[in-house]
Parts: C-alpha cells; structure tokens; sequence
C-alpha cells in the first residue's frame, strides 16, 4: 500500500506545482511583450517531444535509413499545412505510418 501512497502523493504534489502557475497567476499581470513570448513557449517544446519519436530506435541511436516514421511525419505535415486540421493531421500521420509499416 505504500507504493500507491507515495505514487498518489508524487501526482498530487506534481499536480498541485503545475496547477498553481496557472490559478494563481493572473493575465493582467503580465506584460505584451512577456505574453507575446509565452505564446511560442507550445511551439518550442513541440519539436522536443516529436523529434526524438521520430529520429531515435528504442537504443537512443539515430535512425534515417529505412524509417517510416521520417516519410509518415512528412505526409502529416504536409496534410497539416494543407488543410490547418488537427484531427486530419494526425489521422492522416497515423495511416500512412501503418500504411508503411504493414503494407509496402
């Protein structure tokens, strides 16, 4: 029963620090110009998160040659840019990776 306290604890307090910044900070009390470079904040972890997917086999090692996910993130970005659809972008990422992987 420990082990499930300590998780429990660990997601409250994880919760609890990032739910804080939120509540209690007001818009008014920030600036244009903070605003305006908190607004790239989401555009700048994206790639963080996407790339390694994308790049990297379960070793951590760079992998380029004969990955399908590199031509399935190329298919949904182009799809992305075309239509400015999320759900389409990620449908249509995720077929074409199956598609990759299954069929050809």
């Amino acid at each position: 029963m420990t082990e499930w306290a300590l998780i429990i604890y660990c997601g409250l307090i994880t919760f609890l620090t990032r739910f804080s910044m939120v509540a209690l900070l007001k818009k008014e009390m920030f600036n244009d110009r903070v605003r305006e470079v908190l607004s790239y904040v989401p555009t700048a972890i994206f790639p963080a998160i996407i790339f390694p997917a994308i790049f990297l086999d379960n070793s951590g090692s760079i992998l380029i040659e004969d990955n399908p996910k590199i031509l399935a993130a190329i298919i949904a970005t182009g799809i992305g840019i075309f239509t400015r659809n999320i759900i389409a972008t990620i449908f249509s990422g995720l077929a074409s990776y199956w598609f990759l992987i299954f069929v050809v």
